[in-house]
């Protein structure tokens, strides 16, 4: 077959017409099966219990031809986890971390990935297939942020019937994952052993920092014909928990310019690393989890299947953000020319302490602090998928599936109250602590309980701001058994999906058709509220504590009065949309020889897509007729095609070494396409520094040369040793460079009421290579007595090729070129107790240090963490079992900073949970 034809067969492809051919093969088949629905598919044999479960993981990796991890529905249950991330994060070379970094760290895991890369590199799959996904805060909505990850806080446990982690990739996979895929499997209808199943969990979860008990609920319904052939099953999920994250965050570290009027008194101070803002951070938030799934199943004989499934979950994520911050840039400040009091002190490059005495009098004040209090009310975040799965065997050799359906994902913010206010006269000094503590902060001259009502200074909420992504997809897929020596059978088959990503956001700014903002008399009423009495007891340091904050609700009445609504003043230059489209096809063998098997194949992607991005430009450009811009200037829409085709070829061996020694090894190629956000060639602006994050249209899609090597010892029942390694050499991986560029200042122009342009230094990804390798070990083994222990421990050593990161070359110390969710090491371990009556397990996770962001232009690292959790359940009888678990047992203390560890950006705690209820089983 020539390149010709074999474009051609691939543009015919659609989804549309792949569900047509499941449409056509269930209606020709429909005599077939009616003849055959007497046929009786074996009866399936359900093992339950921790070591049972454990013992059929086992199973399906020690018999998979290529290498593989795989967590069943039992193993979920019986452990303390509350959504797929939790159970993901005991598995060997998989990292998990709490949310998608703009929104900061929280108490429930949020991203997943593999091997020491980014979540984005690693794909995540639902019955073989892509799930569209959103994002509840605001800043992981719009902008560069935006990427392909998938939010596992929308995935509750409840849907699992098993996991599998694929690490050396086969041609059949669907392409996406450079550093391996986790294909999701919810329950199938007729997997249950009983005509009729029934189960329900009903819970209370109590969450020590807010203080507060919600409700938590689940069911299963299950129903199948007596000979097995239709079957239903229903689903459904509903849960509440309250989440306070205390804080202090350390925001916009920037360097004192030489040209600042402080330096030519103060000549050390030149290119001191500083942070503008240093705030007593408080999160407040009610999370709202609904949705559930329906999977309609058909399956007269063993020779034709058909089935439906839908599912749809939203998490409703209302928060409140009120922040009391230091102002470095105010000014009474060092950002404004002002130099510190004699004695500061410079370590490391940073201005690690340092004191401002007020100069400032009623008559002309000066600003030494910022306070944001911001209500986000009806944020949520949303995922669903509708799928059709199709079946035939038509002779003994020959085996057809096909599989068509749609999913989308909208991540939502419908409106922001926002007020924000100086800190004047007051005077300020901060002191920074390293990594060990908060930076003591002080404002000696004020009452920061006390609601001082000084003038609006702005409102820079975005409101509104929304993404949505979609994507309908459908395949052919065929099996051909054969006996030509070893290639035992031949696999082949055709994909096509059609996905669009886009976002929208209103600009930044008050709306001043309201009059006197600015004004004493516009300011939201205070009723003495100020922050819980044990804020930051869990964080410990000397930092303002029991300080002012407006209640929510007065807060969100103010809002609707000052934020700006009105979409005129469109934000352009942080929305893009995108069109991708992709095509695959893909042949395998699969082989098998005395003592050995595995596979070999090749899969050729084809990807078309479409970057729609904005740009405000001053002038019009020679030869253009542009619209113009509310605020000035003129709106240029572009459009680029970014369009490649790549092969990824693929060989898996396994060798039986022994009966208990098993030996694989994997080399192939891989592709990751680059996050939305870095190809949409939006800009965010930080108006205050003039800086930005922006996209490239023009990346080209991650690809990954792997090698992975692993022996696997299954010494007694449920046991395993085994050791591997992986190499990953990535080509085009995504790093960051530093442009400039002219935009509007949306600051500036605000407050004169005409256009301002300004230069800003933008940070933008850029393609450049990147090496990975590293060094697995895992470990399960039965002890005796129904008690186990498992553990394992993944060495990953990466980073970008040098000049791939010319941002980072300022950096005072550590590696410029670290990659994004790298840690070096990350470990696992657990101890497990299981008779008839009661089971037992309490589970350790730890990771070392990880480039978690890039924020605001700037490298932002997550230090070293680990996390605590157990699960106690006790079997009333037969049917009803008694759950009780907790997570984050230990109190973990999450904690970021920048280019080193003189310069800590974060600390958040967010305490601990407890979860107690009943499970039914019917």
């Amino acid at each position: 077959m020539n390149h010709n034809s074999n474009n051609i067969k691939m543009s015919k492809l659609t989804p549309i017409a792949t569900a047509a051919a499941i449409l056509t093969l269930s209606v020709s088949m429909n005599a077939y099966a009616q003849q055959a629905a007497t046929e009786k598919e074996p009866e399936t044999v359900i093992v339950s219990g921790i070591r049972g479960s454990l013992q059929q993981s086992l199973s399906v990796k020690r018999n998979a031809s290529a290498n593989v991890d795989v967590i069943t529905a039992e193993d979920v249950g019986k452990m303390p986890d509350k959504n797929v991330a939790d159970s993901l994060q005991r598995v060997p070379g998989v990292n998990i971390s709490t949310s998608g970094a703009g929104s900061g760290g929280f108490d429930e895991n949020d991203r997943v990935s593999m091997r020491g890369t980014a979540p984005s590199l690693t794909q995540t799959l639902i019955n073989g297939h892509a799930v569209s996904s959103g994002d509840w805060f605001v800043l992981d909505q719009v902008g560069g942020a935006v990427g392909r990850s998938a939010s596992y806080s929308l995935l509750p446990s409840e849907i699992v019937g098993q996991v599998i982690v694929h690490k050396s990739p086969t041609a059949d996979q669907i392409e996406g994952g450079s550093s391996g895929s986790i294909d999701i499997k919810t329950r199938h209808p007729l997997d249950f052993k009983n005509p009729i199943s029934l189960e329900a969990t009903v819970q209370a979860v109590y969450a020590t920092l807010p203080e507060k008990t919600d409700p938590q609920f689940s069911g299963l319904f299950n129903w199948k014909n007596e000979a097995g052939t239709l079957g239903l099953m229903v689903q459904g999920f509903s849960e509440k928990r309250s989440l306070r994250r205390d804080g202090q965050e350390l925001l916009q570290w920037t360097q004192v310019a030489p040209t600042n009027a402080a330096v030519k008194t103060n000549p050390d101070l030149a290119n001191v690393w500083f942070p503008r803002l240093i705030g007593s951070s408080l999160f407040q938030q009610e999370r709202k989890r609904k949705g559930g799934l329906i999977d309609l199943q058909f399956k007269p004989s063993r020779d034709l299947s058909l089935e439906a499934t839908y599912f749809r979950s939203k998490m409703d994520a209302s928060n409140y953000n009120t922040n009391y911050m230091t102002d470095m840039n105010g000014s009474g400040m060092l950002g404004s020319g002002v130099a510190p009091d004699p004695g500061y002190v410079i370590r490391n490059g940073t201005l690690v302490s340092a004191s401002f005495t007020n100069k400032g009098t009623a008559a002309a004040p000066l600003r030494y602090g910022i306070v944001d209090n911001i209500v986000r009310e009806g944020a949520y975040a949303q995922t669903e998928f509708f799928d059709l799965d199709g079946k035939w065997r038509p002779t003994d050799r020959l085996t057809l599936t096909a599989k068509a359906g749609t999913t989308k994902g909208k991540g939502v913010t419908p409106s922001q109250g926002v007020f924000e206010g100086d800190v004047n006269n007051s005077g300020a000094s901060y002191q920074l602590n390293g990594m060990g503590s908060p930076a003591t902060v002080k404002f000696p001259n004020i009452d920061v309980s006390k609601f001082t009502g000084t003038p609006l200074d702005w409102v820079f909420g975005v409101s509104p701001a929304s993404t949505d992504d979609k994507e309908s997809y459908g395949q052919i897929d065929a099996a051909f058994s054969l006996d030509a020596g070893p290639l035992r059978e031949i696999k082949f088959g055709a994909r096509a999906t059609h996905h669009t990503r886009s976002n929208f956001e209103v600009a930044q700014g008050p709306n001043w058709s309201n009059t006197d903002v600015g004004g004493t008399s516009t300011n939201p009423a205070w009723n003495g509220t100020t922050y819980p009495g044990n804020f930051g007891n869990d964080l410990g340091g000397d930092f303002p504590k029991n300080v002012w904050m407006l209640d929510p609700g007065i807060l969100n009445a103010w809002g609707d009065l000052h934020s700006n609504r009105d979409i005129s003043r469109t934000y352009y230059q942080d929305m893009f949309d995108l069109t991708e489209k992709t095509k695959a096809i893909y042949v395998q063998g699969e082989l098998e020889g005395e003592g050995w098997s595995g596979n070999v194949g090749v899969r050729l992607v084809r990807t078309e897509g479409t970057s729609n991005g904005y740009q405000i430009l001053p002038n019009q450009p020679a030869g253009e007729t542009l619209p113009a811009y509310p605020w000035g200037g003129f709106v240029k829409k572009t459009a680029i095609d970014n369009n490649t085709t790549i092969p990824l070829p693929s060989l898996n061996l396994k060798f039986d070494l022994r009966s208990d020694l098993v030996a694989r090894v994997g080399v192939s190629r891989t592709m990751t396409r680059p996050d939305y956000g870095a190809l949409g060639g939006a800009v965010l602006l930080t108006d205050e520094t003039h800086t930005g994050n922006g996209g490239n249209s023009h990346l080209k899609p991650v690809k990954s040369n792997n090698l992975d090597a692993t022996l696997q010892w299954y010494f007694a029942p449920r046991a395993l040793l085994s050791a591997g390694v992986f190499i990953m050499d990535l080509k085009d991986y995504v790093g960051y460079g530093v442009s400039t560029g002219t935009f509007i200042d949306t600051r500036a122009s605000q407050e004169q009421k005409k256009p301002v342009f300004a230069t800003y230094s933008i940070t933008s990804p850029i393609n450049v290579g990147a090496k990975v390798k590293g060094l697995e070990l895992n470990a399960q083994v039965p002890v005796g007595g129904g008690w186990g222990i498992d553990g394992n421990v993944t060495l990953a050593d990466s980073h970008l090729d040098f000049g791939a990161c010319p941002a980072m070359q300022t950096a005072t110390s550590g590696d410029p070129c670290d990659m994004l969710g790298a840690s070096k090491t990350t470990a696992n371990g657990g101890l497990y107790f299981e008779n008839d009556k009661f089971n037992a397990r309490v589970s350790y996770a730890w990771r070392s240090d990880f480039l978690a962001a890039q924020d605001r232009g700037t490298p932002l690292y997550q230090a070293a963490t680990g996390t605590l959790s157990a699960s106690f359940n006790y079997n009333i009888n037969k049917n009803i079992t008694l759950t009780i678990s907790g997570q984050n047992l230990n109190n973990p203390i999450l904690k970021n900073y920048i280019y080193n560890k003189d310069q800590p950006a974060r600390f958040y705690a967010n305490g601990a949970q407890y979860y107690a209820g009943l499970h039914v089983k019917y």
